[in-house]
């Protein structure tokens, strides 16, 4: 019950008991019948408000398994407020004045899809960050320890030169044109048009200034020199000199990666988690090419390297240009103005039913080392050679003999011979195992005893008297055949 509702039933039981006292029988009722009505009206008001929450519970069930977000309460206040000014006569103002800012939550879950799907930015060292930022970053590679007894002096320092960097975040804005038709699709809807649309802008722009970017109020891009010895000019960083890649040989690559496992002062290190950046046309025309092959079953795979890496697409490099480097060696960061306005634009034109508002966001990211990633020009990149033989199928055999032939211990006579096919024998037994092994092992052999076949190195149960066991050797090449016969009287 709401505290409004508990004050007028506080002065209608006021009027009732008055009305008691004073015997108005009259009074009495009519304030009954106000408290009736009352009860009626905050009764219908709470079944309202729980249907409207079980309906917003539903539909948000229904648009969340429709891949809608759901919205924190901050976040629906936050569009709702925004649709009601960018609605107004003034919305300049009525924007400018908002009283609830952009939440953060809203570009944390932009930098989340961005780290998540954009192939570039998932594999980077990317992190949301809201101001200035100083990272620790380990200058010397790969540390060792050495073996010694407890007692022994300590005879390795551990030297770990970590070098203290600061990073300051630079404007990144984007322009967010809003239809008055979006306006009226409620708040779900805009915060997913807001947050795509935020996706493309940013995704994009931090690329460019990923790949590429000077250092110049903007970041310092993978294409060019860092380190204590490199010459900035006015802010900006030279670019890398790019190195000729013509294949992608084993040989070729594994010159590359070597580059790339010694640290600027020459520190061995590990290098895994390998990205090659590629303009997309010179990807199809150059980097496919080179890196299909054609599996025995006739299907083809794709990026196909001598080192794993991920081949990644970029439209952020020039044709003729690609990258190579260790992605966690890149550190980036993003994040929003800490008031999270979202200002009105009178800058650029736009159509009647359509306004531009300008969001801002801040950025910045650097290599951690010179040899952490190389630029290389490739284009001289020829398609892959793959060498194929091709030999002659041999020439089936035509062995058609046994090695040798035995039954059990019972004794052949002759003795067995390859060149002889015809045997004799006696036994007492009632069984006896027969074995014959063909003289090329591509030969098949088959056993029949009285004319009924049996499995080579299986036993033969004898009758009385004569026995006649046919060996039948088939050569490899399937017509060639020989057959050896024994007669085995069993006593």
């Amino acid at each position: 019950m709401r505290s409004n509702d508990i004050k007028t039933r506080d002065e209608i039981r006021a009027r009732m008991q008055q009305a008691l006292r004073g015997n108005d029988t009259e009074g009495f009722y009519a304030a009954f019948d106000e408290m009736l009505g009352d009860i009626e009206q905050s009764l219908r008001q709470e079944y309202a408000d729980q249907l409207e929450e079980v309906r917003q519970e539903m539909d948000g069930r229904i648009l969340a398994a429709r891949g809608v977000r759901q919205l924190t309460s901050a976040e629906r206040e936050y569009y709702q407020k925004f649709s009601a000014a960018a609605r107004s006569d003034n919305p300049q103002q009525a924007v400018a004045n908002l009283d609830v800012a952009l939440p953060e939550t809203v570009i944390n879950s932009v930098f989340d899809d961005m780290r998540a799907n954009h192939p570039l930015l998932s594999k980077i060292n990317f992190m949301p960050s809201g101001g200035a930022v100083k990272i620790l970053v380990n200058t010397n590679g790969a540390e060792s320890a050495v073996w010694g007894k407890l007692t022994d002096e300590i005879v390795k320092e551990a030297t770990a030169g970590l070098k203290e960097i600061d990073t300051v975040l630079y404007k990144l804005s984007a322009f967010l044109p809003v239809a008055k038709a979006m306006l009226d699709l409620g708040p779900d809807w805009l915060d997913r048009f807001v947050r795509e649309t935020l996706y493309e802008y940013l995704s994009n722009g931090l690329e460019v200034g990923i790949v590429t970017g000077d250092g110049k109020d903007q970041p310092i891009g993978m294409m060019r020199k860092v380190g204590d010895d490199v010459t900035v000019t006015g802010g900006r960083y030279p670019k890398k000199d790019a190195i000729t890649l013509n294949d992608l040989s084993p040989a070729t690559m594994g010159n590359l990666i070597s580059l790339m496992a010694v640290t600027p002062n020459g520190r061995p290190r590990t290098v895994s988690d390998v990205i090659f950046l590629v303009n997309p046309q010179d990807y199809y025309q150059k980097v496919m090419p080179a890196t299909t092959v054609q599996a025995p079953d006739g299907t083809y795979r794709n990026d196909v390297m001598p080192y794993p890496m991920t081949v990644i697409k970029s439209p952020a490099l020039k044709r003729g240009e690609a990258l190579m480097g260790i992605a966690g060696r890149y550190k980036a960061f993003a994040g929003m103005a800490k008031d999270g306005r979202i200002e009105y634009s009178d800058d650029y034109h736009f159509l009647e039913d359509e306004r531009v508002y300008l969001i801002k966001t801040y950025a910045n990211g650097m290599p951690l080392d010179d040899n952490a990633f190389l630029l290389l020009n490739i284009s001289g990149l020829r398609p892959a050679v793959w060498k194929v033989e091709t030999t002659d199928a041999p020439t089936p055999g035509t062995n058609a003999a046994l090695n040798s032939l035995s039954l059990g211990s019972v004794s052949l006579s002759p003795a067995f011979s390859a060149a002889t096919v015809t045997y004799t024998a006696a036994t007492t037994n009632a069984t006896n195992t027969i074995t014959a092994v063909p003289a090329d092992a591509a030969a098949s052999v088959k056993v029949e005893v009285g004319g009924k076949e049996i499995d080579n190195g299986s036993a033969a149960t004898w009758a009385s008297g004569a026995n006649t066991v046919k060996v039948t050797v088939t050569a490899e090449d399937g017509t060639t055949t020989k057959t050896y016969t024994v007669t085995v009287t069993k006593s």
